[in-house]
């Protein structure tokens, strides 16, 4: 049976201030449908050519709508429920299951091999292990968390995979940068794909409806913002930082950006960022807020442009 999206109408108003009508047309009705089953090949255990002609022997379509990235797969066959979860493919780690805006966030980040890797918000494990097969193991990632339940999750998706190069770790992630910074250790790459309302995510979770409020975005803003600061702190010179949530509010995305030129003036640098998906530039003024317009080099990515989830994608350089 259909899920049946009912977004809180304060939540749609809002909706309808950041697109214009036939924008919002067409983002009511792609909420309501479900998402892509998208996969991506684990090239830590096999090759996405490997991999197609194996999933392609259970009768499964594939394609591959990424030119430059074929690990990235799309099953176009109508699957039965969990089936995708139980195969023994799955099992073996040769796919992990991703939803594909949120795979761009690792893209973005572009990690090179024997680079320290900061991976701040890691569980489940989606982008680190998604990092770890970028790098092919070679190098270092630590992967931090907080909660102990996600952390055992993280551990699974990691292990299942053939991550080796990972270090986890479970700490409050303000804390640990703390920790790292008296320690004197710095990294060439940092992701945080950071704890946010979700309201990309409404086409996979009913609950995010359910739990949508204005007070818990602001809340989400001043963690994200304190967040951003001292993860940057402890980035390398000429090092650069991928900032992402899977949210649309502007309070969670382009104000935290906006922060962050403010706050590193002189020691940051914004990035323009090529995806393979159609996004829109950052916004440079919400409500009664003004941002700096080198917000605008950020990357909306809506559920209509895409058949995808949501999401919001900025990166960033160290610069002496």
């Amino acid at each position: 049976m259909k899920k049946i999206i009912k977004p809180k109408p304060e939540f749609l108003e809002k909706m309808k201030k950041l697109l214009n009508q036939d924008d919002f047309e067409k983002y009511e009705k792609i909420i309501q449908e479900p998402l892509l089953n998208s996969i991506r090949c684990n090239t830590l255990k096999i090759s996405p050519e490997q991999l197609k002609k194996r999933l392609e022997e259970k009768n499964w379509e594939i394609i591959q709508p990424w030119e430059n990235y074929p690990e990235v797969m799309i099953i176009q066959n109508e699957l039965q429920p969990g089936e995708l979860g139980r195969s023994i493919e799955h099992l073996l780690g040769y796919y992990y299951i991703q939803e594909l805006a949120s795979m761009l966030p690792a893209i973005a980040l572009a990690p090179k091999p024997n680079e320290l890797i900061l991976d701040l918000c890691a569980s489940p494990g989606s982008k680190t292990s998604q990092i770890a097969s970028q790098i092919n193991n070679a190098g270092t990632i630590i992967a931090n968390d907080v909660k102990i339940e996600r952390i055992k999750i993280l551990a699974s998706n990691l292990e299942r995979c053939g991550v080796t190069n990972a270090i986890i770790t479970r700490e409050d992630g303000v804390a640990l940068c703390e920790k790292l910074k008296l320690q004197k250790l710095k990294f060439d790459k940092i992701l945080l794909d950071a704890p946010c309302s979700g309201e990309g995510t409404m086409r996979s979770s009913v609950k995010t409806c359910l739990m949508w409020n204005p007070n818990t975005i602001k809340s989400l803003s001043k963690l994200q913002k304190k967040l951003f600061q001292k993860a940057f702190e402890i980035l390398n010179e000429g090092g650069e930082m991928v900032y992402s949530t899977c949210t649309h509010a502007p309070e969670e995305n382009e104000e935290v950006v906006d922060f962050a030129l403010s706050e590193f003036k002189g020691r940051i640098e914004i990035i323009k960022l090529a995806l393979p998906v159609k996004f829109r530039e950052g916004i440079t003024s919400w409500e009664n807020e003004k941002y700096d317009e080198k917000v605008k080099k950020s990357c909306r990515i809506y559920p209509q442009d895409n058949d995808t989830e949501g999401f919001f994608i900025a990166k960033f350089k160290k610069i002496k």
